[in-house]
């Protein structure tokens, strides 16, 4: 089975200081390829179809390196990961849908592949985690604790990371009045119902989130 892919791409990147003065974050080089070119390299896979990515900060520079196949979809407005989605969801279908952020390098398994081999109907989203000592260049505690697959928030506790990837029934989104909102308003409804479920990356990450992350990110890679 394969999924429709939407990646997100649409952000400022302030973290990123002087970096993203020029260009948007995706296009930052770490290990020699952008960040966008490591996402889309993940992307060539037989779990993936059809490939959205939304842009807004210097979205005409993303626009002009991707390769055919892949649909930009402009945002005038930063709508966030929930909204983002939502708009789109003419384009990518109620799902489910994969969606996968653009900041961040992976070693080991393809986390695509291993959203794809873990699906199943019961579920109405399954996102990709990792154990917090797997979890490069993240400084929280942890994001979701996990029981039979199931998942509910950390609340402060040491609990795996959230990493950026996941499979979502994107039609759950239109329930949703707001334009704007974070995928985490949608996931906090989830977890009321028992649907939101997640699984582990077997390999490692590494969150590209400020300049000092590139050289921890390019040590994973090349470690």
């Amino acid at each position: 089975m394969s999924f429709p892919l939407f990646l997100f791409a649409a952000g400022f990147g302030t973290r990123m200081g002087a970096l993203t003065a020029s260009r948007p974050k995706p296009l930052i080089e770490v290990g020699g390829k952008t960040l966008l070119a490591h996402a889309l390299a993940l992307s060539e896979t037989h779990s993936v179809g059809p490939r959205f990515i939304n842009t807004h900060y210097l979205g005409d520079q993303i626009d002009a390196v991707l390769p055919p196949g892949v649909t930009r979809v402009h945002e005038d407005v930063i709508l966030e990961t929930g909204g983002g989605l939502k708009a789109a969801l003419a384009l990518t279908g109620p799902g489910p849908v994969m969606t996968l952020n653009t900041d961040a390098v992976w070693t080991g398994a393809n986390p695509l592949e291993e959203l794809a081999a873990a699906w199943d109907d019961r579920m109405d989203a399954l996102v990709l985690l990792a154990p917090r000592e797997r979890a490069t260049g993240h400084t929280g505690t942890g994001d979701f604790l996990m029981e039979n697959g199931r998942l509910t928030r950390a609340n402060g506790a040491v609990a795996p990371i959230y990493l950026g990837a996941q499979i979502l029934r994107a039609g759950r989104l239109a329930e949703i009045a707001e334009a704007r909102f974070s995928m985490n308003l949608l996931w906090d409804r989830l977890i009321a119902e028992g649907r939101l479920y997640g699984t582990i990356h077997q390999g490692g990450w590494c969150d590209v989130g400020h300049p000092g992350a590139i050289p921890l990110a390019e040590a994973l890679l090349h470690g």
